[in-house]
């Protein structure tokens, strides 16, 4: 069964919350924002815990701090690591 592609249509879902006091520039926080939309969409989490949600926001600004700024890549990359099986 292939993945939910990240550029499928997409409720709003902000990250502000799930920050957690980190700073980031206003286009920065947009990416984010997007990219974290992106991937809840496609895992179709929709209202569930904020744990899940966390653990999606802090992967997604991991991604972010090593350079990445597109919202599209930082989603592919946020579902492969989540989706990765533990070994």
């Amino acid at each position: 069964m292939s993945a939910p592609a990240c550029h499928q249509e997409r409720t709003t879902m902000p990250i502000t919350p799930y920050l957690n006091g980190q700073q980031f520039d206003p286009e920065t926080k947009r990416i984010l924002g997007l990219a974290f939309e992106m991937t809840c969409a496609a895992l179709r989490i929709g209202e569930c815990d904020d744990g899940v949600k966390q653990a999606i926001a802090d992967k997604i600004i991991n991604l972010a701090k090593g350079g990445g700024r597109n919202p599209e890549v930082l989603c592919e990359q946020a579902l492969k690591d989540i989706r990765r099986p533990e070994v």
